[in-house]
């Protein structure tokens, strides 16, 4: 019986520090990270189930669509002076790139719907019309092509509160 307790005590730890591992790379990418804005595609602002949010559909991920898309891989892009990203090219690992280019991970359930990881962006109820001028998704990105969405941004590329 005391074997096992300890056995449950040994999991637990493991399981926490890998909970902190992860909370310790997420506030390493918010601080280090490159930040990217992708334009961002027409969206649908309301849940009523889970309150208010938006489903963001990047417009990048529109090019990019196509049966050749592999499921799992890296989009290539390209950043121009404010940090606006354009397309390069969709690759299958984390080969070196080019300079100036930068790798964003992405996942394809199928092969018209890329998906990068920050689909949705919650924010508080009753402020839906703050975010009607939403232009761009603001994404932190690693050297990795992990990516995590920070803000959503306006035609002037400013965060909207």
């Amino acid at each position: 019986m005391k074997k096992f307790n300890w056995l449950i005590l040994i999991n637990l730890l493991l399981v926490l520090g890998y909970f902190l591992y992860s909370i310790m790379e997420k506030e390493k990418l918010l601080t280090t990270g490159q930040l990217v804005l992708l334009e961002l595609a027409p969206v649908d602002p309301r849940s009523l189930m889970q309150g208010d949010y938006m489903q963001l559909n990047y417009k990048i991920a529109r090019d990019f669509s196509e049966d050749s898309v592999p499921k799992r891989g890296f989009l290539v892009v390209k950043l121009d002076q404010a940090g606006v990203a354009s397309p390069v090219r969709i690759q299958s690992d984390g080969k070196p790139i080019q300079p100036g280019e930068q790798l964003i991970r992405y996942t394809a359930p199928e092969p018209w719907n890329i998906n990068i990881g920050a689909e949705s962006y919650f924010f508080q109820e009753g402020k839906a019309a703050n975010y009607d001028s939403a232009r761009y998704g603001g994404l932190r990105i690693d050297t990795k092509g992990n990516s995590l969405l920070v803000g959503l941004y306006d035609k002037n590329r400013k965060l909207i509160k």
